[in-house]
């Protein structure tokens, strides 16, 4: 009867540990308020989970290190992995090293150039990024009619990286929307990449104020880039009500920029819910079970009207 006993429980204790599913997870840069975001709310999400293990991984920007990870991922035999690109021209590489080797695969965050063509067990979970851009430029279009710039303004353009297909859209939005009839008044004096940083952020404004360029907006591809002109516009001296900024991600620095009346517009995009969603998707897909190839987790606007709302 011990013996039986023995065995039984050796045998569900062998049932349990094949349950536990490991994902691994390749993320861009942990070096990023955004990305660090999106990484916490997959380790939170997943800690909740009985027999969910997540093995995270930093690429550090390194597309090269990134495809290595993949690789160890694959060998190692994951269950899912999750991967936020470093450069998504390097996705369709990702998709078929996961694919050969029959291991589910999801995109988080950074649309791959192949999201309309993924293979079988492969899905994509971000926000659309149409949105994000569009957004944020029709609300400072209106925010310069009300500052009585309708008649002819100016704006420069701080991009992020370009590798990024991201960078790419949002840049595209604020083109889209200069181009309609309501903002077409808005004239692109500048654009440059600031890379998605901060500190470069800080360096490109600052040179442009050097060269003498003058603007009545700054639209920035994300948070941190905005973040670093505002330092350099108010080490210049100029007035924040003199200029409007915009920026995307609603970083908690970014509603610390806009409390204090320096960032007039940012967009929401929610990083632990593309995060979870990022996880529910490597579940679903390691289980056999049917998931969309695109999951859209919508944008939202934030303006000093509904920063309350936001904040936590």
């Amino acid at each position: 009867m011990k013996t039986f006993l023995m065995t039984t429980a050796l045998v569900a204790g062998l049932g349990s540990a094949a349950a536990a599913e490991n994902i691994g997870v390749s993320m861009a840069l942990f070096d990023d308020n955004f990305l660090t975001v999106l990484r916490n709310g997959m380790q939170d999400y997943a800690a909740g989970m009985d027999d969910v293990t997540l093995q995270v991984e930093d690429a550090q920007n390194d597309v090269g290190r990134q495809l290595n990870q993949i690789q160890n991922f694959v060998a190692s035999g994951v269950d899912a992995i999750i991967v936020n690109p470093v450069d998504t021209d390097a996705t369709i590489a990702m998709s078929n090293l996961a694919a050969e080797a029959g291991i589910p695969l999801v995109y988080v965050n950074r649309q791959p150039v192949n999201v309309d063509e993924l293979p079988e067990g492969q899905a994509f979970v971000a926000s659309d990024e149409v949105e994000s851009g569009t957004l944020q430029t029709q609300e400072i279009c209106r925010l310069l009619k009300e500052a009585g710039k309708g008649d002819g303004a100016t704006a420069v353009v701080m991009m992020g990286e370009l590798s990024n297909q991201a960078a790419r859209i949002r840049s595209q939005d604020i083109k889209d929307v200069i181009a309609t009839d309501d903002c077409s008044f808005i004239e692109i004096v500048e654009e440059q990449t600031a890379m998605w940083s901060r500190t470069q952020g800080t360096d490109l404004m600052t040179n442009w104020l050097s060269a003498g360029i003058q603007f009545d907006a700054v639209i920035s591809n994300n948070d941190e880039m905005a973040i670093g002109a505002i330092q350099a516009l108010k080490t210049s001296g100029m007035a924040m009500d003199q200029v409007i900024v915009g920026g995307i991600d609603a970083t908690a620095d970014a509603l610390a920029a806009m409390q204090a009346g320096d960032l007039d517009v940012t967009v929401f995009q929610n990083a632990a819910g593309q995060g979870q969603g990022a996880v529910d998707a490597a579940l679903s897909l390691a289980r056999g079970e049917a998931v969309d190839s695109k999951v859209y987790v919508p944008f939202e606007l934030v303006t000093p009207q509904n920063l309350a709302e936001y904040q936590q």
